[in-house]
C-alpha cells in the first residue's frame, strides 16, 4: 500500500498542529508504522555512519531527536487502543508490538551506536555540559547497557525472543481483562430486587439496559455501574453475585489470564537474569527513588506496623455494626460475618451513621463541569493556567472534551482533551496521556505538548447531569495533576519532559493535587448544588475533612497489600510457580481480614503491573503518599493558593521532568528530604 497519502505520515495541518483524527483510517496504521520504522532506522544509520568522532550533539542529541514520526503514530494509535479500541484495532496491536520491540532492540543492540554513546559517556568529565545533558547523557548510556548492548551474541537474541514475546503477552492480557469485563452484565427486571440503589444509578441502569435492547436495568462491571451496586442494594445475594463476577475477571473463565502471568513473570525473571540482575524487581528499581527491593520492602513493612493495627480495629468496627444492624433490619439478610461484597455496603451507612455523610449527599455538589471548572480555576490561582474550550480541534468520540491552554502571558501552554465517560471500547480506570511531548526543537522553539486525561465517570442521564461521587472528584484532580506534570513541562529534550522521571516520583504531582479537594477554600470554588447553584455546606465540608480518614487502616492495607503482591510476583525468582492463585494467596494471608473467595484472583486482572508500567513499582502510589502528604504540608503553612510556594513546586518539579535526581528536585522545593511523619498523621496513623 502505497504511504504517499498516508495522513499519519504527513504534516499535521490542523489546530496547533493536533491528531487529525477524522483523516485516519484503520487501514493506515501498519502501513505508517512500517515506514515510520524506516525512517526511524535511517535516522540511527545517519549517526553510526557519521565519519566524525562521536560528540554530544552528534550522538546524543541525534539519537534523542531519532524516531519523532514514530513516536507521534504510536501516541495516536495507542492511545486509541485503550480509550477507543476495537477488534481491528487490537489486531493492528498484535501485528505491531513486537515489530516496535523488535526496532527497540535493533537500536539497543546495534553495537556501532552503543560503542559511539559509550565513547562520549567516557569523556563525561571532560565535557562541558549542563545538568540536563548529563542526565540525558547518562540516560542513553544506561538505556543500552541496561538493554543487552553488553551482551553476547547468542544473549542478544534470547533478548529479542523475550521481548517480543512479552510484547504480545501483555497485549493479550489486557485484551483478555477487557473482554472478560464485557462478557458479564447483571439483567433485573425486578424493580424490587434494587432496593437501596439511588435513583441515579438505576436510571443509569435503565439506560444501559435500553442501549442493549433490553428492558429493566443492565448492570456492568464498569466503575460506575459496579460501585453504585456494591455500595447500595440491600439484596446481599446480589450484592455477592455481582462480587464475585468482578473478583474472577480472567480467571478460570473465557478469557483466563492465568498463563499470561505465569509466562509474564517467568520472561521478566529470565530477562533481568540474562541482564545480570537478581530479579525484575532489582532490575526496575535501579532506575527509581527506592534503588533496591529490599527498600521497598522495608518500606512497606513499617508502614503495614502501623496500619495493621488500625484496619483491624476498623474491621471489627464494621463486623460488629454490619451484624448489629443487620439483625434489626427488615430490608437486608442478617449475617454473622463480613464478607468482601458486604465491604461498601456497610462501610456507607457506618460512614453515614457516623458523620451523616454520603455519597447521594454530596454528589448534587459535584456536577462535572462544575468540578472541571473548579480545578482549571485551581490551576489558574497556582499557575497562572487558562483553559478555553474549543470545537477547533479534531476528537476521536464525541464524549472528548478539547480545550486550548495558555500561559499568563496569553502564549499557548498545551492542548488538553478530555475523555469522561465509559463506552464499551474504553478500558476501565482513570489515566493520563498524551499526544504529543514537550521539548526544545532545532529552532529553539519551544514545542507544547497535547495532554489528555481519560476517565470513567457516572454518564449524563434523561434528568440529571453527570454528578460525581466524592471518589471520583479525587479521582479527576488526581490525573489532572498528572496532566499538569505535561502542561507545565519546560525541559530541552523530550525523553527527559514531563512525566518522564522516575515512577515513584510520578505520582507526587497527582497525588498532591488530591488535598485541595479537602479544603474549604477549594470547594467554595466548584462544590455548587446542581439545581440551585448553593455553594456546598460548610457543615458537609467539615464532614468530608472529619471522614477523610474514615477506614484509613483498611484502605492503607489493602493498597500496600497490591504493593506487597507486585513485589511477591516481580521481585523473587517466579519459575517454580505453577498456581497464581495460591502464590497470591501467600501475600494476602499477610494483609487480608475479608474471608477469601475461591473464585476470585486479583492477579489475572492486575492491569497496571501486568499490562501497564507498574510492574515492581505499584508501592509507588503509597511512596509517592509520603512524598505528598510532606509537600502539602507547606502549601498549609504558607496558603493553599499561596503564589511563591506554587512557584517553587513549579519551578523545582513540575517543569523539571526527570532532568535530575528526583530527591534533588524535591529537596530543592521543600529544602529537605520527605519524611514519612507526616503521612502517618495525615491518615491518622499515629497522633
Amino acid at each position: 500500500m502505497s504511504t504517499d497519502n498516508n495522513p499519519l505520515l504527513q504534516e499535521f495541518h490542523t489546530f496547533h498542529n493536533t491528531a487529525p483524527f477524522s483523516l485516519i483510517k484503520e487501514s493506515d496504521y501498519e502501513s505508517a508504522f512500517a515506514k515510520a520504522i524506516q525512517i526511524a532506522k535511517k535516522e540511527i544509520n545517519s549517526i553510526t555512519e557519521n565519519t566524525e568522532a562521536p560528540s554530544f550533539e552528534n550522538t546524543i542529541e541525534a539519537l534523542d531527536s531519532s524516531g519523532e514520526t514514530l513516536g507521534r503514530i504510536s501516541s495516536i494509535f495507542f492511545n486509541l487502543n485503550s480509550a477507543e479500541t476495537n477488534d481491528e484495532i487490537q489486531r493492528i496491536a498484535r501485528e505491531v508490538s513486537p515489530q516496535l520491540s523488535e526496532f527497540g532492540n535493533d537500536v539497543t543492540l546495534n553495537l556501532d551506536l552503543f560503542k559511539r554513546v559509550k565513547a562520549v559517556y567516557d569523556q563525561k568529565n571532560d565535557l562541558d555540559l549542563t545538568e540536563e545533558q548529563k542526565t540525558l547523557l547518562d540516560k542513553q548510556y544506561k538505556r543500552f547497557s541496561r538493554n543487552g548492548a553488553n551482551l553476547t551474541d547468542d544473549k542478544k537474541v534470547r533478548l529479542r525472543e523475550i521481548d517480543s514475546e512479552l510484547s504480545k503477552l501483555t497485549l493479550a492480557f489486557g485484551e483478555n481483562v477487557l473482554a472478560a469485563t464485557n462478557d458479564f452484565e447483571m439483567h433485573l427486571e425486578d424493580d424490587s430486587r434494587l432496593a437501596g440503589l439511588p435513583e441515579s444509578a438505576k436510571e443509569a441502569a435503565a439506560e444501559t439496559a435500553k442501549a442493549k435492547d433490553k428492558t429493566g436495568y443492565v448492570f456492568t462491571l464498569d466503575y460506575p455501574s459496579y460501585i453504585p451496586f456494591m455500595t447500595y442494594v440491600d439484596d446481599r445475594k446480589l450484592r455477592e453475585e455481582m462480587s464475585k463476577a468482578f473478583g474472577k475477571k480472567a480467571y478460570k473463565d473465557d478469557h483466563d489470564n492465568q498463563e499470561n502471568v505465569l509466562n509474564i513473570v517467568r520472561l521478566r525473571y529470565e530477562r533481568a537474569q540474562l541482564l545480570g540482575y537478581e530479579t525484575h524487581a532489582h532490575f526496575v528499581l535501579e532506575e527509581r527513588m527506592a534503588k533496591t527491593p529490599e527498600t521497598v520492602i522495608q518500606f512497606s513493612q513499617e508502614i503495614l506496623e502501623k496500619a495493621k493495627p488500625a484496619a483491624q480495629h476498623d474491621f471489627d468496627e464494621l463486623t460488629n455494626f454490619a451484624i448489629s444492624i443487620s439483625n434489626q433490619s427488615e430490608i437486608s439478610e442478617s449475617i454473622t460475618k463480613l464478607e468482601k461484597w458486604d465491604a461498601a455496603y456497610y462501610s456507607e451507612k457506618l460512614k453515614q451513621r457516623l458523620f451523616s455523610l454520603d455519597d447521594e449527599l454530596l454528589k448534587p455538589y459535584f456536577k462535572l463541569e462544575n468540578v472541571i471548572n473548579g480545578v482549571f480555576e485551581i490551576a489558574s490561582r497556582l499557575y497562572g493556567l487558562s483553559f478555553e474550550e474549543t470545537q477547533e480541534i479534531e476528537k476521536y468520540h464525541p464524549d472528548v472534551l478539547t480545550y486550548v491552554v495558555k500561559n499568563e502571558d496569553d502564549s499557548l501552554n498545551s492542548i488538553f482533551y478530555a475523555d469522561f465517560f465509559p463506552r464499551k471500547g474504553k478500558r476501565n480506570g482513570a489515566w493520563m496521556t498524551s499526544f504529543k511531548g514537550q521539548w526544545h526543537d532545532a529552532n529553539g522553539n519551544n514545542v507544547r505538548p497535547h495532554v489528555s486525561n481519560v476517565c470513567n465517570f457516572t454518564k449524563p442521564t434523561a434528568t440529571k447531569p453527570s454528578l460525581l461521587t466524592f471518589n471520583e472528584v479525587t479521582t479527576l484532580f488526581h490525573e489532572f495533576g498528572h496532566a499538569l506534570h505535561g502542561m507545565l513541562a519546560d525541559t530541552k529534550y523530550q525523553s527527559l519532559s514531563g512525566t518522564s522521571v522516575f515512577w515513584d516520583f510520578v505520582e507526587l504531582p497527582s497525588q498532591v493535587l488530591e488535598n485541595w479537594c479537602y479544603e474549604k477554600e477549594a470547594l467554595e470554588i466548584f462544590a455548587r448544588h446542581y439545581e440551585t447553584n448553593e455553594v456546598i455546606p460548610l457543615e458537609y465540608i467539615e464532614k468530608i475533612k472529619a471522614a477523610a480518614n474514615f477506614q484509613e487502616g483498611l484502605q492503607t492495607l489493602r493498597q500496600l497489600s497490591f504493593g506487597m503482591l507486585d513485589m511477591n510476583w516481580h521481585g523473587i525468582d517466579p519459575t517454580g510457580i505453577t498456581d497464581v492463585k495460591a502464590h497470591e494467596r501467600k501475600t494476602f494471608d499477610q494483609t487480608d481480614l475479608y474471608p477469601d473467595v475461591v473464585s476470585s484472583c486479583m492477579s489475572t486482572s492486575f492491569g497496571h503491573i501486568f499490562q501497564g508500567g507498574y510492574s515492581a513499582g505499584y508501592y509507588s502510589y503509597k511512596w509517592a503518599e509520603v512524598l505528598d502528604a510532606d509537600a502539602f504540608e507547606m502549601f498549609k503553612e504558607n496558603g493553599i493558593f499561596d503564589r511563591t510556594t506554587a512557584k517553587k513546586f513549579r519551578d523545582h518539579v513540575l517543569s523539571r521532568g526527570g532532568t535530575e535526581d528526583p530527591m534533588l528536585l524535591y529537596t530543592r522545593f521543600r529544602g529537605s528530604e520527605p519524611k514519612i511523619d507526616a503521612l502517618l498523621k495525615r491518615a491518622g496513623l499515629i497522633s
